[in-house]
């Protein structure tokens, strides 16, 4: 007999596509889940012909602001006919009462999301080199999509956008808050209060980093995954993100295993985070002199993000291994975000 994997209900699952997707479902499903997610829980699902991909929210304490499979099947399928690279969408249903969650179902990409620096260090640093190149260059490409030409106009508000944002994770903060974090409402109050000018906006990814990305043998970006935080807005606080990702892997302290996020940036040939600013720089045409402001907001957001799967991990309701020590991470992420603000 064939288990569900936790969260996922693959009578139920085969029932709906057998009406929605019949292709989709030939024969009995089998699934597993696909490990290093820590938000929303992705599965590789077969029905003994075809794989694909299911991926919905994650168990228990759901913010109400994310962990939106809407938006994520959303803008991949918007974005298909551009130069970025995303799977092919194949189904999306919003009605709870099949799985317990909205999920979509995606096709199966190969490649490899280069998380760890071990991996990268196999490739040897001109391997390394030149996809930390085409990372930054898929970001480019995304942030030079017309979003309105791809159907996207309404999906954002780009006027107040960083606003919005210290806003919004401050609100998480609250929702997820169940200990004491020293220096994180300072450095909110910091960002409430030297917010910039909002600049033209663009579809930004909002978790843009090379494990979210797909990468082949070739060294070619197959597709870029994990879509949750999009919206239109300030194309910097993408750029922010991935130097906030590899700041925290290059600085923090021996006893933060920032394994646990992402190590990559440490591997041999990777580009440097000024590199990374100066290619972004040349090749979208963009001002980054100002980058210090996203860099704070990135390290807030990230702060708030892992504070949640903290959050989540203590009550038990995180799927899957890595989640133990996770809350160590928070103290140098808020120690990073006071730094850059200042």
């Amino acid at each position: 007999m064939i288990e569900d994997p936790q969260g996922l209900d693959l009578a139920a699952l085969h029932a709906w596509l057998s009406e929605a997707e019949p292709t989709l479902a030939k024969g009995q499903l089998s699934a597993s889940l696909i490990t290093g997610g820590k938000s929303n829980l992705t599965y590789t699902v077969s029905d003994g012909t075809s794989d694909y991909v299911v991926r919905r929210p994650p168990l228990g304490h759901v913010l109400a602001t994310a962990h939106d499979m809407g938006r994520e099947h959303t803008v991949m399928a918007a974005l298909a006919p551009t130069d970025v690279p995303v799977p092919r969408m194949l189904a999306h249903c919003e009605d709870t009462d099949v799985i317990g969650a909205p999920f979509y179902v995606m096709e199966k990409v190969e490649g490899t999301p280069y998380g760890r620096a071990a991996q990268l260090e196999a490739l040897g640093p001109e391997r390394t080199r030149r996809i930390s190149e085409r990372v930054v260059d898929t970001l480019v490409d995304l942030h030079a999509v017309d979003y309105a030409e791809v159907g996207l106009a309404d999906f954002g508000r780009p006027d107040g956008y960083l606003q919005r944002q210290v806003a919004r994770f401050k609100k998480q903060l609250d929702a997820s808050r169940s200990r004491d974090l020293p220096g994180m409402d300072e450095l909110a109050a910091r960002l409430e209060a030297t917010v910039p000018p909002s600049s033209a906006g663009t579809i930004v990814h909002g978790d843009f980093r090379l494990d979210n990305l797909l990468v082949d043998d070739e060294d070619r970006i197959t597709a870029v995954l994990d879509w949750e935080m999009s919206t239109l807005g300030d194309p910097l606080t993408d750029l922010a993100i991935m130097l906030a990702y590899q700041q925290l892997a290059e600085t923090a302290p021996p006893e933060v295993d920032v394994a646990m996020v992402t190590d990559a940036p440490r591997a041999a040939g990777h580009l440097s985070r000024d590199d990374v600013l100066q290619r972004y720089a040349n090749r979208s045409g963009r001002d980054v002199s100002e980058i210090g402001f996203h860099l704070a907001l990135a390290f807030f957001k990230l702060a708030v993000i892992l504070e949640g799967i903290h959050f989540r991990h203590s009550a038990g309701q995180t799927v899957g291994a890595g989640f133990d020590g996770i809350g160590d991470m928070i103290g140098p992420l808020i120690a990073a975000g006071r730094s850059a603000s200042r």
